[in-house]
């Protein structure tokens, strides 16, 4: 099974300001052609997103839902009563939601969410990272990466450039439990 990240950041490498505001990424024009930096592709070959309580929290305040008929997982210990029928909650290791998820099917894992991104990373459980750098530099707030523990190396694959000042790259991890 493959895990993938996909995300936007900060010049500076932050995903969200101190308090969790994502507010800078609205001001993002999109690049034309019906297209958004891949995201629309990139959903359309992934079988599950898996993200955190936080995440999701984030995410679900924003009003419309953004992964449509996705297979969606939040990981939490609190009680959680999900009102999307897509979206289904579960705890454990890294490991054990990979394997479950496996056995369920599941081939092509988004992972998203600052804790989440970390915890797979560390569990050597993560194959690629799209990252999205916004030419903004926030000073303060949430970084990409939490504490891991452990050097992992990357190879870069692509990079590409937009008008807007955006900048898209993929990286595959090499030193993973399942690297690719």
């Amino acid at each position: 099974m493959k895990s993938s990240v996909y995300i936007a950041v900060s010049l500076d490498g932050y995903i969200a300001r101190e308090d969790g505001a994502v507010d800078w990424l609205e001001g993002v024009e999109s690049p034309g052609e019906g297209e958004y930096y891949g995201y629309y592709a990139f959903m359309d070959s992934i079988d599950c997103l898996v993200m955190g309580r936080k995440s999701y929290d984030k995410v679900a305040s924003f009003g419309d839902w953004p992964y449509g008929d996705n297979r969606v997982v939040v990981l939490t210990n609190r009680p959680f009563d999900p009102p999307i029928d897509t979206v289904e909650s579960m705890g454990g290791t890294p490991a054990e939601i990979s394997e479950y998820l496996a056995a369920d099917g599941a081939e092509h894992l988004y992972i998203d969410g600052r804790e989440t991104i970390t915890a797979f990373l560390e569990a050597g459980l993560i194959d690629e990272m799209i990252i999205i750098r916004l030419p903004i530099l926030l000073g303060s707030g949430l970084p990409l990466f939490g504490r891991i523990g452990r050097e992992i190396a990357l190879r870069h694959v692509d990079t590409k450039s937009y008008r807007n000042g955006l900048t898209q790259s993929c990286y595959l991890v090499l030193n993973n439990a399942g690297s690719m």
